[in-house]
């Protein structure tokens, strides 16, 4: 994640600790896809979730038993996700657990099926944030997902868990047909007195595979990073926002870097060192992600490369598998990083989106996803 309030802005977050602090004592954040199930059927699902359940999810009891692997990694936080975690019946038991083996627990949720009841019973679990998609306005929203009303729901969602108490914040893929709805994310932020955006760029795994002509020219990559620049410093002014990230491209640090050298921004410096100790792309390093099935992958995007299966091994005994070929690449990323990435002057603080999406571990399968867009001269040593 890029933090552009703090690093443009100077606004401190909630979890900059973990972001940017050289302390190795933690481990990785754990995503949990606790259910394929979802009421929605959105375009963009990096999970191909829908309305069939899954016959191999982990029982109650096998996630559980996740959740004190989760907890002997040292994990810092605790995602749930899905498809929607909400449809998950033994949800509030998993949360109610997380919390007794003192786990930070957040949930990214579609925010649709949070009522007043539910989310009481999340702030009772001890979940700390909850993530709700927004994919614009309401019109495009609810054509995107392809359910009426589901913004409405999802701003409902929202109400309810400020009500609850518990922190609430956006969440908001761009592809072509969105980039311009940008604004509208931050006019709805402001209007739900939500406080915390998070703009993921586009990965096209799940039924993403299928949007290749959503994926934004680099050009269109750069405007959008600039409005979002342009409205964080707006909002940031205003008092109308507390932390405003980019996530899944890493490019975005360097670009933003050399906007602000452009400008002469006395933060340029001190942003810089933030970037070099965040350390860049982190997957398989300091993310983690289990599906639903148990299968353990280096990131929630990826679903072509099992890692191993927590029904089989314990997911500390995956985690530490350095012979797993895939895992062996991202973390030694200076060795097997692309050309263009290993001639960059940024790679210290990137090192690139190296992804792996094929269906074999072969080399030809690994790729910038999503791709750098920074231009030849502003990578040049």
């Amino acid at each position: 994640m890029i933090s552009i309030s703090k690093l443009y802005c100077g606004l401190s977050g909630e979890s900059d600790h973990l972001r940017y602090s050289a302390d190795s004592s933690f481990g990785p954040i754990v995503v949990y896809n606790c259910t394929a199930r979802c009421n929605l059927n959105c375009l963009h699902c990096y999970s191909s979730s829908g309305t069939d359940s899954c016959n191999d999810q982990l029982s109650t009891a096998q996630a559980k038993q996740l959740l004190r692997q989760i907890s002997d990694i040292y994990c810092p936080v605790v995602l749930f996700s899905g498809g929607e975690p909400m449809l998950r019946d033994d949800l509030f038991g998993l949360l109610g657990e997380a919390k007794r083996l003192g786990l930070r627990t957040v949930i990214s949720s579609n925010g649709t099926l949070i009522d007043a009841i539910a989310a009481k019973k999340l702030a009772r679990a001890g979940v700390s944030y909850v993530g709700i998609s927004i994919d614009g306005d309401q019109k495009f929203h609810d054509s995107f997902r392809r359910t009426s009303g589901c913004f409405k729901a999802a701003i409902r969602g929202i109400e309810n868990c400020k009500k609850a108490g518990i922190k609430t914040g956006l969440r908001f893929t761009i592809i072509r047909a969105n980039a311009d709805q940008v604004p509208a994310v931050f006019d709805v932020a402001a209007s739900a007195g939500v406080r915390r955006i998070c703009f993921y760029h586009l990965i096209r795994s799940g039924r993403a595979k299928a949007l290749d002509e959503q994926v934004l020219t680099p050009k269109q990559t750069r405007l959008v990073l600039d409005v979002i620049i342009d409205k964080t410093a707006d909002f940031a002014r205003r008092g109308l926002i507390d932390e405003v990230l980019t996530v899944d491209n890493h490019a975005d640090g360097p670009y933003l870097l050399t906007r602000m050298k452009a400008e002469n921004n006395p933060r340029y410096n001190e942003a810089q060192k933030l970037l070099l100790t965040n350390g860049g792309n982190q997957i398989g390093e300091k993310i983690i992600c289990v599906g639903w099935t148990g299968n353990v992958y280096p990131d929630q995007f990826w679903r072509n490369y099992s890692l191993g299966n927590v029904k089989e091994k314990t997911l500390q005994a995956v985690w530490r598998n350095s012979g797993d070929l895939v895992l062996n690449k991202l973390r030694n990323k200076s060795r097997f990083a692309d050309a263009r990435c290993l001639c960059c002057r940024w790679f210290a603080l990137c090192k690139g989106n190296y992804r792996f999406l094929g269906d074999s571990a072969e080399d030809r399968y690994w790729l910038n996803e999503p791709a750098c867009y920074l231009i030849d001269e502003e990578i040049t040593k």
